[in-house]
């Protein structure tokens, strides 16, 4: 069924506004650890390659953990202009990077015509913190006359998305979803509600992070989350291994293109999945740990089965939240195990942030980027670095060693600090 539209004022208006148009992915942008777009990053995730590496963007001389993921050999000047790219931080940079070639690959094009209907909702947990450690330091050392006058368009968490629609021309709805780690997931959750209500027919989201810095990895190394082993960074991170010591900050960034399908349909896009599902619940537990019993967490797996007209058992793939803390893992296993009953040890489940680190406000983004491939491939990318398994986590984790399987529908898990609580499910697309 085809949507009658409404010209007003330039923009488009829906007048099918049910809520249950369907919603498809038609391109995937990406710079991770392991790469500055997507095929490089899918590739090093099927050969299990780790993207962890010693600190170059800071000193990491001062610091107590001396390790990260960094997005090697990024130069913003290949994606924006010199004079613009100056006043950008730098997770705002990578966002834009990212979505140039998620327009690129979707072939959506955007002129006076759809500029209006069009959203961008790009999620961080953070923000161009860099920025603001940098000027705080300009400030302490020569003063408030020194600090830059860009330095609050610099900083604030919206600027990813404030970017990206400067950069392509975007006049719809225009939002950023901070809620932690979870930040990315909510950003293509918010999206997908908007496109099936009809306020907008295509939207590009995703999240974007970079806090590799002195007081990024400090904060975190503070509150003991992050793995210390300095001597052996590219096994630091090690999700559902009884060896598990916490996670490694990373940045990037991951932008797809939502459509509803009959947008992408009349233009002859290339679907690459659709959006099936989105469910989001609190804790209300405490602000860094979550809920001990993986209640929230199965909370929201369930609701987003349910709202996709699905049983746990039609789940073909879960990628994990699985950050390699001691109580997240645990906590998690507990959450699937609740939900998904005798089938949670028969759905192979893996946590690529043993290979790309934790890109905080960027996960959720880059896991479902991880779904929508591992749907059109027939490979689970694995769970390295897992050689003592946990007997608290006792479920199918692709160990080291990536898996080729048929996959129609896969669920992506991201949990934050507050208590936030995101499941997405993506599944083939079919007409």
């Amino acid at each position: 069924m085809y949507l009658n539209t409404i010209k007003s004022g330039g923009i488009v208006v829906n007048s099918n506004n049910n809520g249950n148009r369907r919603v498809v992915v038609t391109g995937i942008g990406a710079l991770t650890p392991l790469g500055l777009d997507m095929p490089k990053t899918w590739e090093a995730l099927v050969e299990g390659r780790s993207g962890i590496d010693y600190i170059t963007l800071c000193d990491r001389e001062m610091l107590e953990v001396k390790f990260a993921g960094e997005v090697k050999a990024f130069d913003p000047l290949n994606y924006i202009d010199r004079k613009e790219a100056r006043r950008m931080d730098r997770f705002a940079q990578l966002s834009v990077a990212a979505s140039r070639e998620a327009l690129t690959s979707s072939g959506l094009q955007i002129d006076e015509t759809n500029q209006h209907n069009i959203a961008v909702i790009v999620g961080s947990g953070i923000g161009g913190l860099t920025t603001l450690f940098e000027q705080i330091r300009v400030l302490l050392e020569k003063g408030p006359g020194r600090v830059s006058p860009f330095l609050a368009p610099m900083m604030i968490s919206d600027m990813a998305a404030a970017q990206v629609s400067i950069a392509l021309g975007i006049k719809g709805p225009n939002l950023c979803t901070t809620s932690a780690c979870s930040s990315s997931s909510d950003a293509i959750g918010v999206a997908c509600e908007m496109i099936r209500r009809g306020d907008c027919e295509a939207a590009i989201s995703g999240g974007s992070e970079s806090i590799i810095n002195p007081i990024g990895i400090t904060a975190f190394s503070a509150l003991k989350a992050i793995s210390p082993r300095n001597d052996a960074p590219q096994l630091a991170s090690r999700p559902f291994d009884a060896g598990r010591d916490g996670f490694v900050i990373s940045e990037g960034a991951c932008l797809l293109v939502l459509e509803s399908m009959d947008h992408a349909r009349e233009r002859g896009a290339n679907i690459l999945a659709e959006v099936s599902a989105y469910g989001a619940t609190a804790d209300a537990y405490h602000i860094t740990q979550p809920d001990e019993n993986g209640e929230g967490a199965a909370r929201a797996m369930r609701l987003a089965i349910s709202r996709g007209g699905m049983s746990p058992s039609d789940i073909d793939y879960v990628n994990a939240h699985g950050t390699s803390t001691p109580l997240n893992d645990k906590t998690e296993t507990l959450a699937i195990r609740a939900v998904f009953g005798e089938h949670s040890h028969r759905v192979p489940i893996s946590s690529t942030k043993s290979m790309t680190g934790h890109l905080i406000g960027a996960a959720g983004a880059l896991e479902a980027a991880i779904c929508i491939n591992v749907i059109r491939n027939g490979i689970i990318p694995p769970t390295i670095n897992l050689t003592t398994p946990d007997p608290e986590c006792d479920l199918d984790y692709v160990p080291n060693i990536a898996r080729h399987a048929s996959v129609t529908t896969a669920l992506s898990n991201s949990f934050g600090f507050g208590g936030h609580n995101s499941a997405l499910i993506f599944r083939k697309y079919s007409e």
